[in-house]
């Protein structure tokens, strides 16, 4: 499936902190940060109409298998994705998580059900639309707070509309953002899935290029300001950092995506 946004539909899913981080203005005084956001508003405001994000999603039969998952595609192939596991819990007596332990496994006879999708901004007009270094810098800045807000709106429409696993939510946007909603949604290059060599694992299922996203070789998106990744709905699903992978990990998990040791090395590093 392939959703379409306006800039307007997105403004208030943005997450300004994240936004003001990547400014430097973390522990800034208010006063700073207001200036930055409303000249912020102010080039979104003239974007509106000329430039939208688009995102695709696709919610399939899954089961897990081990530290994989067997995902069922539209076209009745299966296409196994690993994980990597956590080699030292979050706390004390907390298991070492692995995002395959949050879908039934296969040995269940019970099929389960997991989401894919990938966002994006129209990065590559917004990247030449600026002549000076500051317009153009915000311009990357917003265009990627854009990717993450149709992320954050497209996981609502998932919750509520399109899986439909959480129908009755009420959170508002701000426990939006703080991920305070059932299931999760990591993505592709953050602290649970380190290894951007997934994407193309993704690409397979979802036809980046339908929404304009072409993978580099080590498998970073173009345009930068793309999200991809899993949508889980299980009530007890959390966020959590892979943390140090050990070369016995990447020999194992290099084995299960098919790749030699050199060039696991180059996607996962240790």
């Amino acid at each position: 499936m392939v959703i379409h946004y306006n800039i307007s539909e997105l403004v208030s899913f943005i997450s300004w902190p994240y936004f003001f981080h990547a400014w430097g203005l973390s522990g800034k005084p208010e006063s700073e940060k207001q200036k930055m956001k409303d000249e912020a508003m102010a080039t979104l405001q003239k974007w509106e109409g000329r430039y939208r994000a688009h995102a695709l999603i696709e919610i399939l039969d899954a089961n897990s298998d081990g530290d994989d998952i067997i995902v069922s595609t539209q076209e009745g192939d299966s296409v196994r994705i690993p994980f990597l596991r956590q080699q030292k819990p979050a706390k004390e007596e907390m298991p070492n998580l692995c995002l395959a332990d949050f879908i039934r496994p296969a040995s269940s006879g019970i099929k389960d059900r997991i989401g894919i999708f990938a966002t994006t901004f129209d990065g590559a007009a917004v990247s030449g639309c600026c002549k000076d270094c500051y317009a153009s810098i915000l311009s990357q800045t917003l265009a990627d707070r854009m990717a993450e807000a149709a992320a954050e709106r497209l996981h609502q429409q998932v919750r509520k509309e399109i899986w439909g696993y959480a129908p009755q939510e009420t959170a508002t946007i701000s426990d939006m953002l703080l991920g305070h909603y059932q299931g999760i949604r990591p993505a592709v290059g953050y602290p649970s899935i380190p290894d951007a060599s997934i994407n193309f694992l993704l690409d397979s299922i979802l036809r980046l290029p339908q929404i304009g996203i072409r993978l580099t070789e080590s498998g970073m998106m173009r345009p930068h300001a793309s999200v991809s990744g899993f949508m889980f709905a299980h009530p007890k699903a959390q966020y959590f950092d892979i943390g140090a992978i050990g070369p016995d990990q990447l020999k194992d998990y290099a084995s299960r995506r098919g790749l030699q040791m050199e060039m696991m090395r180059k996607f996962v590093k240790i």
